[in-house]
């Protein structure tokens, strides 16, 4: 009996109705990760997957604004999404890390209105599954990510870290072995108004600005504060709006 050949341009179409019909037979729900979103209409590699990457990521920032000042009395609110209580700094934020063996170095080096205030990250952790040993590369948190607190909208994140350090102001320890996260993200704040939206009004992607890049970080105490926004004792927050990459 003869057999007609395959057309082969139509099996990947073939293969993909039939992978979709699966899933709303078993009405399997849409899979949300770190490095999984519902509705993406691109995919990319993940950084592993590149025989060229050596997982070293070597990062500078500056146009650095503080959120709040270090000596607020409660309740304060030191996200500063609203852009209501932020002020420019001079100084520089610097990366140095290896997302491969979760080892480097971030440092932030800057003038505030009460001196010289260093931050550095001094052990690196993982605080929970998706932060990939404490140093991770290109993925999903915040917002409805699954990764990471809303506090934030979902971006993606090109490298991020966490971690314990500790900050000196003149010189003078500060705090010591307090929580510390950075993280290079997409746009997160508008432009000029310096404001960010939480929540998109339709759809799965982030309230971003894909075109510009920020980075963002935080020190943070152990002791709680419900009084507070976050609810920590002490929760120091900087973002910068020109990031470069070396």
């Amino acid at each position: 009996m003869e057999t007609k050949p395959v057309n082969s341009s139509r099996l990947p179409l073939t293969l993909a109705l039939l992978f979709l019909a699966s899933c709303e037979a078993t009405n399997e729900p849409e899979i949300r990760g770190p490095r999984s979103q519902p509705a993406t209409a691109l995919g990319i590699y993940a950084p592993q997957q590149h025989r060229l990457y050596d997982g070293r990521f070597n990062i500078s920032a500056s146009n650095v604004y503080q959120v709040g000042s270090l000596n607020d009395t409660p309740p304060w609110d030191h996200m500063g999404n609203d852009a209501g209580d932020i002020k420019a700094v001079a100084g520089n934020i610097s990366i140095d890390v290896n997302e491969i063996d979760n080892t480097g170095t971030f440092t932030a080096d800057l003038e505030l209105s009460e001196g010289r205030y260093v931050v550095t990250l001094e052990h690196i952790y993982e605080f929970s599954p998706c932060q990939d040993g404490g140093i991770a590369a290109f993925l999903y948190e915040h917002g409805d990510a699954g990764c990471g607190d809303s506090n934030w909208p979902k971006s993606l994140l090109y490298i991020a870290g966490w971690g314990y350090g500790s900050a000196t102001l003149n010189g003078e320890t500060l705090y010591q072995d307090y929580e510390i996260h950075f993280m290079v993200t997409q746009g997160m704040r508008h432009r000029e108004t310096l404001q960010v939206m939480l929540n998109p009004d339709s759809g799965n992607a982030g309230s971003v600005n894909p075109a510009a890049q920020q980075l963002d970080f935080y020190i943070r105490s152990p002791a709680r504060s419900a009084l507070n926004h976050p609810n920590r004792e002490v929760f120091d927050h900087f973002f910068a709006m020109e990031v470069t990459w070396r």
